[in-house]
């Protein structure tokens, strides 16, 4: 699955927010660092509304065919 994001840098570094997930944020000192943790913020987003759903176990993986 592919999520649409948006990178803002400041003087303070880069913040950075899933458009597709509300309420999914996160930061980082560089760019790099707010990519890796906003995918972070994703899975456990997901993972969290998993859990509120009954699934037991919420794996992310990548498929190429």
């Amino acid at each position: 699955m592919a999520y649409r994001i948006r990178l803002l840098e400041t003087e303070e570094g880069w913040s950075v927010s899933c458009l597709d997930l509300p309420g999914c944020h996160s930061q980082g000192d560089s760019r790099t660092d707010a990519l890796v943790n906003i995918r972070e913020a994703i899975e456990l987003w997901l993972e969290v509304l998993a859990e509120e759903g009954g699934v037991k176990t919420v794996e992310t993986l990548e498929l190429a065919v």
